[in-house]
């Protein structure tokens, strides 16, 4: 029996032993649970619609441009020469055809001399041969007068014939000489035009070029002339835009360096090419009574809004996309 005893406790302590351990391992699960960290929910496959002003954004292009003037060119020499007189600083305004500077036309002058001193010799060779001219068909007119009558040879009347003939010559040949100087004449103050450098419209010297004393080929540039008014913008809109450019339609733009300053411009023109390098054409539009400090040459953009776009971005929906 006591054998028996014996192997009835140990079995009680091994139900024991099992008991506790099944304790212990159930305490430590829990504490696993609860110190484990909460899953993330689950990310959306696609991400929130946008807002109002993310829609607008992308509805709204802003095209960078200049703002430009129809008439701005680089006055250049027509001749090779030496400035020897500037009439005009960097911002004066001028009036077409006012001389902005002169180049050294002493030799052009001294030609122009020699050509009409020239012109007067032959116009006075003419004049001669004139009277030489007359005085020979009188004496032709005489000597048939006299073979008719039998009182002149024939000799005599070939003579006269010849001589009024060659008067003839000779004076259409001194005439031709009169228009050919002339025409040097002319040349030569067309040279002493090009030594003068002119305005080709009215605007504003926004630039010189040239010193007095300088040595200048021709083609040079020698002053910068512009417009103030009226102001242009000129940009670039994508062949692939669904807003397409009108005449008279109206535009907004801002001033890089200001983006608070705004003004409106109105289509005047639009490039009926697209360009293939970069898939666009080319409108250019007028400011509509733009404010006196802005000036060509500022930086600016353009608000191109795409139609389709502001309508299905309105929706919620990205352009360019079927729902």
């Amino acid at each position: 029996m006591r054998l028996g005893g014996t192997w009835v406790a140990g079995i009680a302590l091994v139900f024991t032993g099992v008991a506790a351990t099944a304790g212990c391992g159930s305490e430590s699960s829990a504490e696993r649970v609860q110190a484990a960290p909460a899953r993330p929910a689950a990310t959306p496959a696609t991400d929130p619609a946008p807002n109002a002003a993310t829609r607008a954004n992308r509805a709204l292009r802003e095209i960078p441009a200049l703002l430009t003037v129809e008439h701005e060119v680089d006055v250049a020499a027509q001749r090779d020469g030496q400035v020897v007189a500037l009439n005009v600083e960097e911002g004066a305004k001028v009036e077409a055809g006012a001389v902005l500077g002169k180049l050294d036309s002493r030799q052009v002058e001294s030609q122009i001399e020699q050509s009409r001193a020239d012109l007067r010799i032959s116009e006075s060779n003419v004049k001669y041969n004139e009277a030489e001219l007359h005085a020979n068909q009188a004496r032709l007119e005489r000597a048939q007068l006299m073979f008719k009558e039998g009182l002149g040879s024939k000799a005599d009347l070939d003579e006269a014939e010849f001589k009024a003939k060659g008067s003839t010559y000779d004076l259409d040949s001194w005439k031709a000489a009169v228009d050919k100087r002339k025409a040097e004449l002319h040349a030569l103050d067309l040279e002493l035009e090009k030594t003068r450098i002119r305005a080709p419209f009215g605007g504003v010297v926004s630039r010189r070029y040239v010193r007095q004393g300088d040595e200048v080929a021709k083609g040079a540039r020698c002053f910068r002339l512009s417009q103030m008014s009226p102001l242009l913008v000129e940009f670039q809109v994508p062949e692939t835009d669904a807003r397409k450019p009108e005449v008279e339609g109206s535009v907004r733009g801002t001033l890089v360096s200001d983006p608070s300053r705004t003004f409106e411009a109105r289509i005047t023109r639009v490039s009926p090419v697209v360009d293939a390098a970069s898939d666009s054409y080319q409108v250019t539009a007028t400011l509509v009574a733009p404010a006196a400090d802005l000036k060509p040459g500022m930086a600016v953009h353009i608000g191109w809004s795409n139609p389709s776009s502001t309508a299905n971005t309105a929706a919620g929906k990205p352009a360019g996309k079927r729902p």
